[in-house]
């Protein structure tokens, strides 16, 4: 393990950095006046570069290689960091946002590619689970940055691009040879409704809710009057809470019918949304923010585990990361909506917005559970946050695992694609 530490600091750097500056930009936006619809438009803008950057990460890694085009998107990303306190204004942040997540998905990219060529076969499943361990605690460890100065001031901005640009120090300073990248194909939309309606739904669905908590939730804080200490309780009470929950909940969901699970879990996300309004009138907001998470996390890794359920050895790549597109979209105009629905209604229209996006889901796959018997051989669940499409390839099969087929009672595992041939692994 110790030859990727150099990566998955790099990866913690970056999430330091990026996770402060998103929660940031909403309490800055906030005390500048703009509006709740804008900055969730400000917000949208990120998650729509991310969709873009999809498309751009791979044609530039192989025109440039994996750490000029590191270096090329982390200079990009601190820069832009810097560019939202040197001009402040509306549409130049919405810019500056889709320039962010095209920068931040390329880096993701490169990481999660040249982590899953170093992991050997055997050890690919522990690499994905500590790669997620880091961004979960480095995402909760930014909203704490929060407090050590004012929003308006310079010096947030000033660190977010400090710690955006320490990412390169680990990654450029390696001397693992970068893997050859390719692109993860998708399956096309109908056929993932087809195959799996309720996990392309719940993808899309999932996106529309985590995209406003992701940009919006600060904001919320804040208009009930959190202080910048509170924003960032709130903040990382919600990401522990997702960390917290999570893998037991897919566990539980690997023995029973995963639709019944999913309702479940969604049922359980919109009340604890509905909890908010009233827990902020006691100073507990942030117990509200925890227990949303517990459940709200684990919506969008279930669906994954319900699409594997569906989907041959061969087709999971291309089935998870269309997954990822509907979730993506979701993301893009999650924000765009709450943020209009907190201008028209106040504040607390979005844990309600949460609340309805939740309880649609589990309507939707309780409906489609009474509807018909699920056939499907169950996949192992694995705990995960939205990346990049690469990702996925980190999982391994349980033959990678030195695990026989009849081991494991039929089931299948959450595999992303075969072992890399000789040709494709680095050395070290």
């Amino acid at each position: 393990m110790l030859p990727i530490t150099a990566l998955l600091g790099g990866v913690a750097f970056l999430l330091l950095g990026s996770g402060l500056l998103s929660t940031l930009l909403a309490v800055r936006g906030n005390l500048e006046g703009f509006g709740d619809r804008t900055i969730g438009l400000i917000m949208s803008s990120y998650f729509l570069g991310y969709f873009v950057g999809t498309y751009v990460a791979i044609p530039l890694i192989l025109r440039i290689g994996h750490i000029r085009a590191f270096a090329f998107c982390a200079a990009i990303a601190a820069c832009t960091a810097l560019g939202h306190t040197l001009i402040v204004n509306p549409w130049v942040w919405m810019a500056l946002r889709v320039l962010m997540g095209m920068a931040l998905v390329t880096l993701y990219t490169v990481i999660e590619s040249w982590l899953n060529s170093e992991a050997p076969p055997s050890k690919r499943g522990q690499v994905f689970a500590i790669y997620m361990a880091v961004n979960l605690v480095a995402l909760a460890l930014a909203q704490q940055l929060i407090r050590l100065d004012e929003a308006t001031a310079f010096s947030l901005f000033a660190l977010a691009s400090i710690l955006i640009s320490a990412a390169l120090l680990p990654v450029t300073w390696t001397r693992l040879s970068p893997p050859q990248p390719h692109q993860a194909e998708r399956l096309p939309v109908k056929r993932l409704f087809a195959i799996a309606p309720v996990a392309a739904g719940g993808a899309l669905l999932s996106g529309l809710a985590m995209g406003a908590l992701w940009g919006l939730a600060p904001l919320y804080a804040s208009r009930i009057g959190q202080d910048e200490a509170g924003v960032a309780l709130f903040m990382s009470a919600a990401i522990l809470g997702g960390a917290l929950l999570q893998w037991p909940l897919g566990r539980y969901s690997d023995t029973h019918d995963r639709r019944s699970v999913l309702a479940t879990v969604c049922a359980l996300a919109a009340i604890a949304a509905l909890l908010m309004p009233p827990a902020s009138g006691f100073g507990l907001s942030f117990v509200a923010a925890l227990l949303y998470g517990c459940f709200a996390f684990a919506v969008y890794p279930i669906c994954v585990a319900h699409l594997v359920d569906h989907l041959p050895n061969d087709q999971l790549l291309g089935g998870s990361s269309g997954l990822l597109l509907l979730h993506g979209v979701g993301a893009a105009i999650g924000p765009a909506v709450a943020g209009s629905l907190m201008g028209y209604a106040g504040p607390h229209a979005l844990p309600v917005y949460f609340a309805l996006m939740q309880s649609v889901l589990a309507g939707f796959a309780w409906w489609s559970r009474r509807g018909r018997a699920d056939e499907a051989q169950p996949a192992h669940f694995v705990a995960m946050v939205r990346t990049s499409p690469l990702a996925m390839e980190m999982m391994s099969t349980p033959e990678e695992q030195g695990i026989p087929p009849d081991g494991l009672n039929g089931a299948t595992s959450m595999p992303a694609r075969d072992a890399p041939d000789d040709r494709q692994r680095s050395s070290g």
